[in-house]
């Protein structure tokens, strides 16, 4: 067991060198629309790269996932096989967002060293795959709500 000052410095660690193994800049949060947003999420047992849809105006989200859904065949046969649609993905704050992800299948544990390499080049390829994606449709996609 780890205490919390340990295990926020494991998962300081695991960031720190992620970013010396892969040093680029990812797209992220630079969508250019609001509450659009890509992420690497990495915790206790699960790591997965995501695509959130966030916003607080329920109408502009709903808009955003209906438009992505439309490409869903093109992203899961051109780029990502194993993306998830959640319309409903509950986080631990609480709030229910859209998400569309792709989960690591291997052994993942962040206080686990030894499971970290693997995570890397899944996130490396997962958010690659996800930017061509976006990069290919980011205009279709924002016919959704401009």
């Amino acid at each position: 067991m780890f205490s919390k000052e340990e295990s926020a410095l494991l998962r300081k660690e695991f960031w720190t060198s992620f970013g010396k193994s892969f040093p680029r800049k990812w797209l992220l949060y630079n969508t250019q629309i609001k509450d659009f947003n890509f992420k690497f999420v990495a915790n206790k047992s699960e790591a997965m790269v995501c695509l959130d849809i966030e916003s607080f105006d329920k109408t502009k989200n709903e808009l955003l996932f209906e438009q992505v859904l439309e490409l869903k065949n093109n992203l899961i046969e051109d780029y990502l096989p194993d993306a998830i649609f959640d319309e409903l993905y509950p986080l631990e704050s609480g709030k229910i967002i859209h998400r569309i992800y792709v989960k690591y299948n291997g052994e993942f544990n962040i206080h686990n060293k030894n499971t970290w390499q693997g995570v890397y080049l899944f996130f490396n390829e997962a958010m690659h795959q996800f930017e061509e994606f976006y990069e290919d449709f980011e205009d279709f996609i924002k016919r959704a709500i401009y």
